[in-house]
């Protein structure tokens, strides 16, 4: 078993070393708009998962998930044979590419606390015109001619 630091470092430079080949050495098309989020890598260092995002071509566009995909399957013996040489670790661990749900999630908080902050909004707008149902104070007070206390007697007993 190896020391988790130094799985945590061996992920590092395997996130590093995919990205960098994804953009400067591999030329399929389909792995254009993929970005590496984040690499982790067992106790035992023999497999190590890849989250990737995938952006659109433009602002509007939706990203090509399957194509990207594809595209990582194709490349994933040259990018395992970029990380042995790379790391220089006995074993080149096996990759596995994973699309990153994070910025989704992310997303949908986003929207989520917007939708929260405007639902707040309106209630304080409504509550600012409003009055109590009944007396402006409904609580007694010892001022009150309350008939039971009128006699002087104390009814916390």
């Amino acid at each position: 078993m190896a020391d988790p630091a130094r799985a945590q470092r061996l992920a590092k430079r395997i996130s590093s070393i995919v990205a960098s080949a994804i953009a400067n050495e591999i030329k399929d098309p389909r792995l254009a708009h993929v970005t590496v989020t984040d690499a982790r890598v067992t106790a035992d260092l023999h497999d190590a998962t890849i989250f990737y995002t995938v952006m659109g071509a433009g602002i509007d566009d939706e990203p090509d998930l399957e194509g990207a995909a594809a595209g990582l399957k194709k490349a994933t013996g040259i990018l395992r044979s970029k990380v042995g040489a790379g790391t220089g670790v006995r074993f080149t661990p096996t990759l596995t590419f994973v699309v990153d749900t994070v910025p989704d999630a992310a997303r949908q908080m986003e929207e989520l606390v917007a939708k929260a902050r405007a639902s707040d909004e309106l209630v304080a707008r409504q509550a600012a015109g409003a009055r109590p149902a009944g007396d402006a104070d409904p609580y007694r007070s010892k001022d009150d001619d309350d008939p039971e206390t009128a006699d002087g007697e104390d009814t916390d007993e």
